[in-house]
């Protein structure tokens, strides 16, 4: 098969902003760039917020797109014509609503459109403006003069203003922000319902998280300055029309929430420690290149090697001073290696894939794995409620999902599941394990991305009907009596990788020693973790406040006792949690999960495959890191892997393997790529 060398033409966005970068000069004769690389592309009809830190270039971005402003590099291109200077296709709210004082609300309104629509009769303009008084339900307040009139009602004569004329483009100012609580409750909705109804364009910068998911299609999250750059882009997945208190019981609101929060925190943190690496320097000892590491984790069971090696001076032994980052969410984790807040994380297992390849249309940064963390460890659970309703194995829920779908029109809701990322072993072992009873995911329940913490309280509130969660989300659930375990990961696929070490690849070269220090110290904080003899006091300190805050009791299961799925069974699974069967970063492992990724649409599958595994998987690392430990050499050459119901993957023909899978959405393997050049991570020992 051939593929050309050019894409397909495409039709033009409506609105470009095209790779703006905005540079200001100073008094002293420097310059300040406060904008850098700033590109997006908005659809007709789409509504688009803008979020970040005082200084991160909102406004100055929206004065650009407004005609205010000049890019000092780039620029904005409307229906294909380059934005130069302002105009009336594009209307600024500010958020002083900026009424002239002595016209009335009418005759306000009216300025703009007797000057921009000259060309139609006045009983035309006087029509147009009328409709615009009606449309933000001023008619009773249309001859008051701003004094005699309200700050809200101010607020929607600039808004009633903004769309007399007609523009292609409204853009926002944080325009409720001088507004108490209520009023801006209301005008909220309002500007909601408007832009619903008639399908106006609007782009919107504001501090309010819960204003940005209320309103947007999608939210822009900007970086810090100077460079601010567009750090995250989230699609808001709510359904419109939207109402204030179905959106907040949305399962996908908090999750969302939660992502937008981290990312302005994780810049508080980025200002922060951006400050004091200015004020100190590098520090190395011996070989090491980089001493003072910052790992990230997530508080469950099995974060357990990076808690050991930190508690147990094992970092220490190897000459690392570590500071353990406790993160919100994966989402946290894969920003804090792309913005280089952390130098290596905990990762779900296909996050250095989905890195690597750029999942989610995110520009893409090579993250290489040396080392499987643990293997097993995760379960589904259901709600009691689903349970006691005849729901005890997959076969039961297909019905109970086949019966919702048969009582159902096609526009009801469908049942949710809950995971913990689109690339965790959590999503591809759920989807695995419906599509084996038959179940089509995304059609027949919607699978939802949920943070781990947040799992029982969607369950709790009817959110969600099940989740795949690592320990001790279901055992929490199990404790409260609101789920019970209908399968663990073992049942699917026995000693599964769950969690690996993520590093990007040039940090990798840049501090060879260092990364096989880190390599060393976790390899030998799993064979700490492994042994049930260490396993009581590893249940006291994962329990403390800096780790997963919890009760010994949650934790225990399957940990350090029998697990308990909710059913009346006491289970004794030794290899529930496995730390130090199998530390190698398979790279057949590697290789169904990305088949996986494919066959559910969550990346296009590569066709040089083969060379994104070899950036992925450092062998040489861990290779390494055994020899100096003096732990035996192992293999990596199995050509198949077998699962629990029977079906097995053929590793040497991962195509033909994606196209007969059940409900696949795989079309072609297409060119790739790579970040980075293809060159192997190479470890000095």
């Amino acid at each position: 098969m051939t593929y050309p060398n050019c894409a397909l033409p495409q039709e033009p966005s409506f609105l470009e902003i095209d790779h703006v970068d905005r540079v200001f000069p100073l008094k002293n004769g420097g310059t300040y760039s406060a904008l850098k690389n700033v590109h997006l592309e908005i659809n007709r009809g789409e509504f688009v917020t803008i979020v970040g830190h005082s200084g991160c270039g909102k406004s100055t971005l929206l004065n650009i797109i407004a005609g205010l402003d000049h890019s000092t590099k780039g620029g904005i291109v409307l229906e294909g014509r380059e934005v130069r200077d302002p105009g009336p296709d594009r209307m600024l709210v500010f958020q002083n609503h900026s009424l002239l004082p002595w016209l009335t609300v009418r005759q306000n309104i009216a300025l703009g459109v007797n000057r921009v629509l000259r060309h139609l009769s006045k009983p035309e303009r006087g029509q147009l403006v009328e409709e615009a008084i009606s449309l933000v339900s001023l008619n009773h307040a249309a001859d008051k003069y701003p004094r005699e009139i309200s700050g809200g009602m101010k607020q929607r004569v600039g808004i009633a203003r903004a769309l007399a004329i007609k523009p292609k483009v409204l853009l926002l100012d944080e325009p409720f922000g001088a507004l108490d609580a209520l009023t801006r409750g209301r005008l909220q909705e309002q500007l909601m319902h408007i832009c619903n109804q008639y399908q106006i364009s609007a782009v919107m910068i504001t501090h309010d998280v819960d204003e940005a998911l209320l309103l947007s299609d999608r939210v822009v999250m900007m970086t810090n300055g100077p460079d601010a750059r567009i750090g995250q882009i989230m699609k808001v997945e709510l359904p419109r029309p939207r109402e204030r208190m179905e959106v907040v019981n949305n399962p996908n609101y908090y999750r969302m929430r939660g992502e937008m929060v981290e990312f302005l925190d994780r810049q508080k943190r980025l200002k922060a420690e951006r400050a004091k690496k200015q004020s100190m320097a590098v520090v190395s000892l011996g070989n090491l290149e980089k001493v003072n590491l910052t790992l990230g984790f997530i508080p469950l069971t099995d974060c357990a090697p990076l808690v050991v090696a930190q508690e147990k001076g094992i970092f220490r032994k190897y000459g690392l001073d570590v500071t353990l980052s406790r993160e919100g969410s994966w989402n946290s984790i894969a920003e804090g290696i792309r913005e280089g807040r952390l130098d290596a994380a905990q990762m779900v297992t296909g996050m250095p894939l989905a890195l690597t390849v750029g999942m989610d249309n995110k520009p893409p940064i090579t993250v290489c794995s040396a080392l499987t963390l643990s293997r097993n460890g995760n379960a589904i659970t259901i709600s009691r409620k689903l349970y006691e309703a005849g729901v005890s194995n997959l076969e039961g829920l297909r019905k109970y999902l086949q019966s919702h779908q048969d009582g159902n029109t096609e526009d009801s809701p469908l049942p949710a599941m809950a995971m913990v990322h689109r690339a965790s072993m959590h999503n591809l072992l759920l989807r695995h394990w419906l599509a084996s009873g038959q179940i089509e995911p995304d059609r027949q329940v919607e699978v939802l991305v949920v943070p781990p913490a947040q799992m029982v309280s969607n369950l709790m509130a009817d959110n969600i009907i099940g989740y795949c969660v690592g320990e001790p989300w279901n055992y929490r659930a199990v404790h409260q009596n609101l789920g019970v375990v209908i399968a663990t990961g073992m049942d699917i696929w026995s000693a599964h990788p769950e969690k690996v070490l993520g590093v990007s690849q040039d940090w990798a070269k840049q501090y060879p020693h260092s990364y096989l220090a880190l390599v060393k110290s976790l390899l030998e904080a799993c064979q700490y973790c492994e042994s049930a003899a260490n396993r009581e006091e590893l249940l006291t300190i994962l329990s403390r406040p800096e780790y997963l805050n919890l009760d010994p009791l949650y934790i225990r299961t399957g940990f350090a006792g029998p697990y308990r799925k909710g059913t009346g069974d006491s289970l004794f699974m030794q290899d529930f949690f496995l730390f130090a069967k199998d530390n190698a970063p398979r790279r057949h492992e590697h290789l169904w999960v990305l088949t996986q990724m494919a066959r559910w649409g969550l990346v296009k599958f590569p066709s040089n495959y083969a060379e994104v595994l070899d950036q992925v998987v450092d062998w040489e690392a861990y290779d390494a890191a055994l020899m100096e430990l003096e732990l035996p050499m192992t293999m990596d050459n199995p050509d198949q892997i077998s699962f629990a119901d029977g079906t097995t993957f053929d590793l040497t023909d991962p195509i033909t393997a994606l196209q007969h899978m059940p409900y696949s959405r795989f079309k072609e393997a297409i060119p790739f790529e790579l970040a980075k050049n293809v060159e192997k991570t190479a470890v000095t020992i």
